[in-house]
């Protein structure tokens, strides 16, 4: 059977930014999906900032009822770490839209927070395998003309997205858009998810590598786009 007809695990994060080595979790929602069937867990944080008003604006999640009804960031990161960790332990799939950021993003938690990193969950090994619907869209169909949002992108392959920015709906959505891809491009159904894993990672580098070529030639001659897929390289913390 191929990748898209066994189990998935959906990963979604609601944050405080769009810089993952800085932004803060305020909701996470991990979906697992198997014959139809699915399995949803939901945390709210305390991020330990202030969420600003143009986040809040997206997700519905204020300063205040993070403060009051939020768990503390270093349990839920650590939560989400071990569950994630635990399906790639099973040899399950990860499905993220736009893995790298939200990938990096709990990464640079656990980091904040001196707790083990994914790779340490996993005795060492590099974690996978992801499946980024986000990657794989850009790369099958690369000049396909419009906004590559995961609302867009849901459109463009008929899933229904119930409620876009809330976690879980996030979650599910990047996993029924993952599956309408393979549908779609059997190529990808083809693949094995570990094959699946490492296409994606010289996809992304393709398109970092053609991005930061139009922002050079666009005027910003010192750009630098970071080809790193699905984790970016955090620095390690001192002291």
């Amino acid at each position: 059977m191929a990748w898209h007809g066994e189990p998935l695990v959906g990963f979604d994060l609601e944050t405080t930014g769009t810089e993952p080595l800085e932004a803060r979790i305020v909701t996470a929602a991990i979906v697992g999906v198997r014959a139809g069937e699915t399995v949803r867990r939901g945390w709210l944080a305390d991020p330990g900032i202030r969420i600003p008003a143009q986040a809040s604006a997206i997700h519905g999640i204020s300063s205040e009822r993070a403060t009051a009804e939020g768990r503390p960031a270093r349990e839920v990161a650590d939560e989400i770490a071990e569950t994630l960790t635990g399906y790639w332990a099973q040899g399950v799939p990860v499905v993220a839209y736009n893995a790298a950021f939200d990938l990096t993003l709990l990464t640079a938690e656990l980091q904040r927070h001196g707790l083990p990193s994914l790779s340490d969950r996993l005795a060492g090994r590099p974690i996978g395998p992801v499946i980024d619907p986000y990657t794989i869209d850009r790369a099958v169909d690369r000049y396909r003309k419009g906004k590559r949002t995961l609302e867009a992108v849901c459109v463009e392959y008929g899933v229904i997205l119930d409620a876009a920015h809330d976690a879980s709906a996030d979650a599910l959505a990047a996993v029924r858009v993952a599956c309408a891809i393979a549908e779609r491009h059997a190529p990808v159904a083809a693949l094995t998810p570990a094959e699946l894993h490492e296409r994606q990672i010289d996809w992304y580098a393709e398109w970092a590598a053609d991005f930061q070529r139009f922002l050079r030639k666009k005027g910003s001659p010192e750009a630098v786009v970071d080809a790193s897929w699905p984790l970016r390289e955090l620095v390690p913390t001192t002291g």
